[in-house]
């Protein structure tokens, strides 16, 4: 054993080893090697308290086994060792404790001589109590108490540091977790394209008008929102929004499509995942409802959502609680539930293709969205927010195009099939087109797509027909007439939106017997 005078060196050398030593397995290593020179043993080992047991954490020593490794003690038929723990006092036990049983950890475990050298030191930092340390030597004789003072002082040490690891493990955890989640939040927020207040609130729609206020008092809860309408209508718009006008306001928006991602890897997009759970798994992943624990989570095309996953989220929805792919551990979120689809939920109910008891838990507040076609005073607002969005990222410091009464004419000709989405698409490919003009023309759009009739009529192609090219022209040029007021000459006449010359214009509209 070392004489007492070297302690402080021997103290100060073991703080530089754990401070160099960031992982706790390595640290916890170099200390039992430091302690086999202070007291001799032939197996060292580091307890951890779950519960009411003493688990094995590690061993060393030629004594080590398999069987040490997984070896358990219950703390109540250890009266001794409980007391050792609340008591935060080392003990080196005698021949009558180890004849007694309750004192030997490793009764019928490993074979010792009665009397054998051995010491147990609780392992505690501040108020926590972490465990033991037991050291075991097949001699017959106690270890000293310098020896058990020594002890004592290196496991105070060695308990800093395994909490200090721990923490920083923990800390280290949840770094990774605060990341996923800004990385998550990152990508959705370069997704958007207008802002959902602004664009809601500024709206000119009778109707749309009528729906925001109904829906701001839904807002208020935390009533689970189903939008319904047309693809590109502006579902993940309006979601935003009622995130904005919440409780929750301040805490991630975060959205998912369920139909643009395979069933596997969607799980693990919502629940998360730990490392190794499948093939590609080299780190853990939070999952979208542990980023937005706290906020709103938009599941966007939920009609989609394959039926094996629509049983985990109805458990979310109704306990709050999930465990990522690959883990036993059980996770407890809070998170607001909004959803959308375009399709029919109570067909799908009926081919048994989406649960019913999930529809009832999704379908608190529904909302339908009216198309772009069906509230087209909004069009105007709507095209000059994407265009700012878009000069914003495109121009690189040249002058942005206006949107003139004639570009506005062109734009309202058209039927917009793809609603706001292809709106956008539109603006930005002739931002991209026509760099340095002074006002954006959209005079090839009533002709560049076959639209579809307003009012949210259906088709002749759509009722099983086929119009003839007479009437698609006649359709065309009466939309022009109307958006411009019946005016066919000038930049803002019905000639420019359908990019004709008046003459030719006038020549149709006489052959399809059209007056303006």
């Amino acid at each position: 054993m070392k004489p007492v005078q070297n302690l402080p060196a021997e103290l100060a050398e073991l703080r530089r080893a754990l401070a160099a030593l960031p992982e706790l397995e390595d640290f916890v290593e170099a200390g039992l090697a430091w302690l086999e020179g202070i007291a001799p043993y032939d197996l060292a080992t580091i307890w951890v308290v779950e519960g009411d047991q003493l688990v094995v954490k590690t061993a060393r020593g030629r004594l080590k086994s398999p069987k040490v490794l997984s070896h358990v003690v219950s703390l109540r038929e250890h009266q001794d060792l409980r007391r050792v723990l609340m008591e935060r006092l080392p003990r080196v036990n005698t021949e009558h404790d180890h004849r007694d049983g309750d004192g030997d950890l490793f009764d019928g475990v490993i074979d010792l001589e009665p009397g054998h050298s051995c010491m147990v030191v609780p392992l505690h930092a501040g108020t926590e109590t972490l465990g033991l340390l037991s050291l075991d030597r097949n001699v017959c004789q106690t270890y000293s108490d310098d020896a058990m003072r020594l002890v004592d002082l290196y496991g105070r040490i060695l308990a800093f540091g395994m909490q200090v690891t721990t923490q920083a493990a923990r800390i280290r955890r949840l770094y990774g977790e605060e990341r996923a989640t800004f990385e998550i939040m990152a990508e959705d927020l370069n997704a958007r394209s207008l802002d959902p207040v602004e664009s809601l609130e500024r709206s000119r729609s009778p109707r749309m008008r009528v729906l925001v206020s109904q829906t701001r008092v839904a807002a208020a809860s935390d009533a689970a929102v189903m939008i319904r309408g047309e693809t590109g209508s502006g579902k993940e718009v309006l979601a935003q929004a009622i995130h904005r006008w919440s409780s929750r306001a301040a805490a991630p928006f975060l959205k998912i499509n369920c139909a643009s991602i395979p069933e596997p890897m969607l799980e693990s997009e919502l629940f998360g995942h730990v490392k190794g759970a499948y093939t590609g798994a080299t780190q853990d992943r939070a999952g979208r409802f542990r980023a937005a624990s706290g906020g709103t989570l938009f599941l966007d095309e939920i009609g989609d959502m394959p039926l094996g996953l629509q049983a985990k989220l109805l458990r979310v929805l109704q306990e709050g609680t999930f465990e990522p792919v690959g883990s036993d551990r059980t996770i407890k979120v809070d998170v607001r539930i909004i959803t959308a689809t375009h399709v029919d939920l109570e067909a799908a109910i009926a081919e048994k293709r989406f649960r019913e008891d999930l529809f009832y838990r999704i379908n608190v507040f529904p909302v339908s969205l009216p198309a772009l076609r069906d509230r087209p005073e909004d069009l105007p607002l709507l095209a000059e927010q994407l265009l700012r969005r878009f000069a914003a990222k495109l121009s690189r410091g040249q002058a942005v195009p206006a949107l003139g009464r004639t570009a506005l004419a062109q734009l309202g000709a058209y039927a917009w099939p793809g609603n706001v989405r292809e709106l956008a698409n539109v603006i930005e490919r002739a931002l991209i087109l026509q760099q340095g003009a002074v006002e954006l023309d959209f005079a090839g759009l009533a002709a560049s797509v076959a639209p579809a009739p307003l009012g949210g009529a259906r088709s002749a192609t759509e009722a099983g027909g086929v119009s003839t090219l007479d009437q698609a022209m006649r359709t065309h040029i009466e939309r022009a007439l109307a958006a411009t007021g019946g005016k066919i000459y000038g930049t803002d006449g019905a000639a420019k939106v359908l990019g004709l010359k008046p003459s030719t214009l006038q020549s149709k509209m006489k052959r399809l017997k059209l007056r303006p």
